[in-house]
Formats: C-alpha cells, structure tokens, sequence
C-alpha cells in the first residue's frame, strides 16, 4: 500500500509561525524526506556539497530554473536559492513527503509545475491583531518595517482561496497546528483520486475471483 509522497508546501505571512511548524512537522513525521535546494552563494565552513545546499553558479541557476527544473525559487542578499524538481521527484519517488515551507507566488509557481501532487496550506495568526501583537513582540524592527510586513500579509492572505487548506495557527499552540496539518497529510494520502490504481486492481481481482467461482 505505499504510494508516491506528495509535495506539502507550507506559507503564511510574517509572524504566522509557519516556521515553527514546518520544523516540527520534519522533526516528528517519518514519512518527510529532506530536499536539498540550490543555490548560488559560495560554501560557509563546514558546508558540504549536497548535503548543506548544491553550490551552482549564477548561470547554472537560471539554466536550470529556464528548463523547469527549479521549481522555485527567491533571491536573497544577492545570491539565488530554490528547490531543485530532481530532489523532490527522488523523496516522493521513495514513497516519502517534502514539505516546503515558501511564500505565496512560489507556491504558485510549484502547483504549475508539478500539478496534482502539491497540497497548499496557508497557515495564519488567528486575527489581525494578532498578528501585528507577534510583529510587534519581536522588538526588532521598526514601525515602517512592520507596516510594510502587516501590508504583505494582506496581499498573501488574497491568495488564500487559491490554497487547499487555511489553518488557523494559535498563540502558544504550535504543537497542537501542527498536528492538525499532520491530520492533513494523512487525509491527502487516502484520498480516493491517489487510490483509484489500487481500487481497481482490487476489483480486477474481485472480478477473477468470482469468475472462477462460476
């Protein structure tokens, strides 16, 4: 009964704890695979090649992310990371998950590319109040700043019926949204589109057995 692992993309604006989960989720599922991205900064000490990131060169990236195969992708301090199609085909191929935890047009982007094995969950603060208290509680950025991150969310929060799930991340219940978006990966995996295969095969058997009966 093992079948092919799905691709469970996780997003959510600033201070949704999007983060928090995402870790707890790798942390406690067996079935999740690490996919290792791409990117184009050079190695820190102690990084490894393949197993910390791929380090590729700026125009090895964009051939790749030309050919579809990075399936998403962002740029950050000058240097381009994203999640390579071969990484994530090899995980769910093993009949393990990959969760990646990226923003909204990312997410997008991965459900173009890799259609019906992408589930999108769009995690969020339980208000608006809330989510600017979090922002807010961190002490590290400024009023500006957390206008222009409490504007954002708006915007990514427009993409939420466009996601499969909207799960409502608690204050001090991390654990608890966690469990709820393992309920979710449990449900997508016996969905009856990813077991129309074994159904009918079992009806062919079913079929064979009664004919042999006659």
């Amino acid at each position: 009964m093992k079948g092919k692992g799905l691709i469970f993309i996780i997003s959510g604006p600033a201070g949704s704890g999007k983060g928090t989960v995402a870790s707890i989720l790798r942390d406690t599922l067996p079935t999740v695979g690490l996919s290792v991205s791409a990117t184009t900064r050079s190695p820190r000490p102690g990084e490894t090649d393949g197993k910390s990131y791929f380090f590729i060169t700026r125009d090895e990236f964009e051939k790749l992310v030309a050919e579809g195969e990075i399936i998403e992708h962002t740029e950050y301090c000058s240097n381009l990371y994203g999640t390579l199609r071969r990484e994530v085909v090899r995980i769910t191929e093993e009949g393990r998950d990959v969760i990646l935890e990226i923003e909204v047009e990312g997410a997008m982007q991965v459900k173009r590319l890799m259609g019906d094995d992408v589930v999108t969950v769009m995690l969020t603060a339980p208000s608006a109040s809330e989510l600017e208290r979090r922002l807010r509680g961190r002490g590290t950025e400024s009023d500006e700043v957390i206008r222009r991150r409490l504007a954002r969310a708006r915007e990514e929060l427009a993409y939420s019926d466009k996601y499969d799930y909207v799960v409502f991340n608690e204050t001090g219940k991390a654990e608890e949204c966690a469990a709820l978006v393992a309920g979710i990966i449990d449900a997508e995996h016996v969905r009856s589109r990813r077991r129309r295969d074994f159904v009918e095969g079992f009806i062919r058997d079913l079929t064979a057995a009664c004919e042999n009966r006659e």
